[in-house]
């Protein structure tokens, strides 16, 4: 009994240390739990993955949330803390091109009146972009009562109010015309 009982304590501890490290996806290490400013507790991981254009491989996408969650509905009706992670791979995606994926994902994933009511702060949020080349980071952070603030390279660009624009924003990956069905899944953590 005293052997099955130490045997069952390692492996619970090799399991909560497999959970706690980074992943790798594409060369690129994902870490499991982020912080983020004016949060008490870390966020943790959800799911990362690839996106993909034709063959080609763009960015590596992560979702961090406060507690795991794979049902894309019970996520975008929340307001809770998130950050969307985008560590590009791609040799270059001109701003051009991210403004229309932007505008494209959100005409997608929102109705017209909605996007009647986002079009100012999506042309807020367009305009913190510039051209991205490969290892450029985007951090999309938002805290409830603040907003999404965009991280572009390393640098605080602004903070886009509201929590219907980050619902608008996660649907681009989460909503029912995502940017790939697979980069979904692997965000929801079901890959």
């Amino acid at each position: 009994m005293k052997k099955f009982l130490k045997l069952l304590a390692v492996l619970s501890l090799s399991i909560a240390s497999a959970q706690l490290q980074a992943i790798e996806i594409a060369d690129i290490e994902i870490a499991p739990k982020v912080s983020i400013a004016g949060l008490d507790k870390p966020l943790q991981l959800n799911g990362a993955g690839i996106r993909y254009k034709f063959f080609f491989k763009v960015y590596v996408g992560a979702l961090y949330l406060s507690e795991k969650q794979n049902n894309p509905g019970a996520i975008l009706a929340g307001d809770k803390p998130n950050r969307v992670l985008m560590h590009f791979i791609y040799d270059e995606v001109s701003q051009e091109k991210l403004v229309n994926a932007w505008l494209e994902g959100f005409e997608n994933n929102t109705d017209k009146a909605q996007m009647a009511g986002l079009k100012e702060r999506l042309a807020q949020f367009n305009a913190l972009f510039s051209t991205v080349h490969t290892g450029d980071v985007v951090l999309l952070d938002y805290v409830p009562g603040k907003g999404t603030t965009v991280n572009v390279k390393g640098l605080e660009k602004g903070v886009i109010e509201g929590a219907d624009f980050n619902r608008a924003l996660l649907a681009v990956w989460l909503g029912e015309e995502p940017v790939t069905e697979d980069l979904k899944e692997a965000m929801l953590g079901l890959e």
